[in-house]
């Protein structure tokens, strides 16, 4: 059962936060209308391209329709109208203002249609010193004071390999706050205005940090923090073929796995005495044997304790396939290629099949 089948979604969306919530909405089986500008927005020209077609672009907006107007065209506004009433969410991503000045914003449309619940993704918010202020990801992170909490050394600092708040701080709170919305107007009978702002969720993220400081009197500094680099029992380690091991051995009887596993000397192991040393014992015995011969040491010593899988490694994990993430299929200029995977239950979701992008 798609439990969404049945709404209407205007998409005004770009790039990657709003298209990604849309997308998660259309799986559960809503109708997804995507307004482009004409000439198509910046996404469909991001590579690989495949016979003129963005893969990456494709997976964002899989089984939406486009509709393509000119938004500062009174007579393209004018279209819009019919949608707007009929309507039951609409997704934007524009600079807040942006749709006010154009007659689209949340008073307009809840004038046309009082049931609307309205989402505006942006950056900082629609409110506050910094509301119109230009960003991507790496400045969210960067304001908020998450990306201070591991941002490498100083001489070779290092980007997440994650779009955190693109995803987790736009897409994810979207997609929620939609549904909590969906929910109230079940209860009211009335639309609402969401206000999402990707550098809110950054603050989530720094759940930690934040308890020591505001509770305990000192914030952390960089690569303090237990889970960022600080501990041996958390922390990467290379092997001699130059794989990397990912300890997460936190709890004692996983620690005392480990430690017995690749036979750490018994002074390293209580590393509440010297830290550094016992991640530095670690390090040398890891740099020993390949990434191929530990697999099987810590497979049988069970203590959250994995060599770190390239991508096209783990797209042929019998685990992943099994639990049929890359099930769903899609085309894109002709070639069959997998979905992008969600977090969305299989028995919310369509079959597995092919979907082309813009139906």
């Amino acid at each position: 059962m798609q439990p969404l089948k049945g709404l209407l979604v205007l998409d005004f969306t770009t790039l990657l936060p709003g298209p990604l919530a849309a997308l998660m909405l259309a799986e559960a089986g809503a109708e997804v209308i995507k307004i482009e500008r004409p000439g198509g927005e910046d996404m469909a020209r991001f590579p690989p391209i495949v016979d003129g077609e963005s893969a990456v672009y494709a997976m964002l907006n899989r089984g939406k329709q486009v509709l393509t107007l000119d938004l500062k065209n009174e007579a393209d506004r004018e279209k819009l109208k019919p949608l707007i009433a009929k309507a039951d969410i609409v997704i934007e991503q524009f600079r807040p203002g942006v749709m006010a000045r154009l007659g689209l914003g949340y008073d307009d449309m809840r004038a046309i249609n009082p049931k609307i619940i309205y989402c505006a993704i942006s950056g900082y918010g629609q409110s506050g010193a910094r509301a119109g202020e230009a960003g991507h990801d790496v400045n969210y992170i960067g304001a908020t004071g998450l990306l201070d909490l591991q941002p490498g050394s100083i001489e070779a600092p290092v980007l997440p390999p994650a779009l955190i708040a693109d995803i987790a701080g736009g897409t994810f709170p979207a997609v929620i706050n939609i549904l909590l919305a969906l929910r109230a107007r079940d209860l009211s009978g009335a639309g609402t205005f969401i206000d999402i702002a990707m550098t809110d969720a950054m603050f989530t993220f720094g759940w930690y940090a934040l308890a020591l400081g505001v509770a305990g009197g000192r914030f952390p500094r960089p690569g303090e923090l237990p889970l960022v680099g600080s501990s041996p029992r958390y922390q990467l380690y290379a092997t001699r073929d130059r794989k990397l091991v990912a300890c997460g051995a936190l709890e004692q009887k996983f620690w005392e796995a480990f430690c017995a596993a690749i036979g750490l000397a018994p002074e390293f192991i209580d590393d509440r005495r010297d830290a550094k040393a016992t991640r530095e014992a670690v390090a040398k015995i890891m740099a020993t044997r390949t990434g191929d011969e530990w697999a099987p040491v810590f497979a049988r010593a069970d203590c959250c304790v994995t060599i770190v899988a390239p991508l096209e490694d783990a797209l042929r994990d019998p685990h992943f396939i099994e639990r049929g993430l890359f099930a769903h299929r899609m085309t894109v200029g002709g070639k069959d290629i997998m979905a992008l995977p969600l977090p969305v239950d299989p028995q919310f979701r369509e079959a597995p099949m092919s979907k082309k992008v813009a139906e």
